[in-house]
């Protein structure tokens, strides 16, 4: 994982390991921007294979997730099989042939040929509980039946892992078939070791004054606390204004790479930005 810039704890790493070896899905929640999606680009990219990645949310169905028939083709050949005069049968089969089928995340996965591909299914936590249902025999057997072609089965089984920010709980039938791993927001160490490895031209520190300023912020009452996605930001967004050190003017101009919602922006300019800034600075 470090030869590909993600930095993590030996349980995660172990968590992976065995998600590979047994095989079983991984189910990774923590929350929003801590590095759960980034596991499985960076799985693909140490295994070189395709990373397919499916996107959740509410309203998720087996036509967005699994397939769909290119119905536009479908109605311009059957006006070619109506001149021809083809006999019903016969036009069943052309018009319902993998030609005209559309594959979406799910059915890539399972069709997918030469290496296992990792499956990313991104944030199960935002589809409905119906959806969530339907996965649960897709995991157990991985295979898909569509009723038009047949059950299509995996040769290779894809290395799956599922994301979740816990804005529901999911069900224990799902848990039962993955294996677990909670993503915790970093120690300051971790957090200074990610800007360190993410950010190759920030300066110790600056990183070391991102990182004091990020954990202190963690600790205040805010709608949103910021992730690692959004302290790499603001390090990236302070490099780009040549910025070598953390002021109290420019941490208020850019405090909207970290905060984004209104109430926490005002919250901390207006109350704790001083502060925050004083602890991150000192014994530098």
């Amino acid at each position: 994982m470090a030869q590909h810039r993600y930095v993590c704890e030996k349980s995660l790493a172990t968590a992976i390991y065995l998600g590979l070896k047994l095989p079983k899905p991984l189910l990774l929640e923590g929350e929003a921007g801590v590095g759960k999606t980034e596991v499985a680009k960076v799985l693909a990219a140490m295994l070189d294979t395709d990373l397919i990645r499916l996107q959740c949310y509410e309203g998720l169905d087996v036509s967005h997730a699994v397939y769909e028939w290119n119905y536009p083709r479908q109605m311009l050949a059957i006006r070619l099989l109506e001149d021809q005069q083809v006999g019903w049968n016969v036009a069943m089969q052309e018009i319902f042939s993998e030609e005209f089928l559309i594959e979406r995340p799910l059915l890539q996965a399972i069709r997918h040929r030469g290496k296992p591909p990792v499956l990313l299914i991104d944030e199960i936590d935002r589809a409905d509980e119906e959806f969530e249902a339907f996965l649960l025999e897709l995991l157990s057997d991985f295979q898909i039946t569509i009723p038009e072609i047949g059950t299509i089965r995996a040769e290779h089984p894809p290395y799956v892992i599922i994301t979740s920010n816990r804005t529901r709980e999911l069900h224990d039938a799902l848990k039962r078939r993955c294996l677990y791993h909670w993503i915790d927001y970093p120690s300051l160490e971790k957090e200074f070791q990610i800007l360190t490895v993410k950010l190759p031209g920030i300066s110790e520190r600056l990183a070391l004054q991102v990182a004091r300023f990020i954990q202190a912020l963690r600790q205040e009452d805010l709608y949103k606390l910021p992730g690692v996605a959004e302290t790499l930001d603001w390090a990236a967004a302070l490099l780009a204004l040549n910025q070598q050190e953390l002021s109290l003017e420019i941490a208020s101009a850019t405090l909207g790479a970290i905060l984004k919602h209104q109430e926490d922006l005002q919250f901390v300019r207006k109350r704790k930005l001083e502060d925050l800034v004083s602890t991150a600075v000192a014994e530098n």
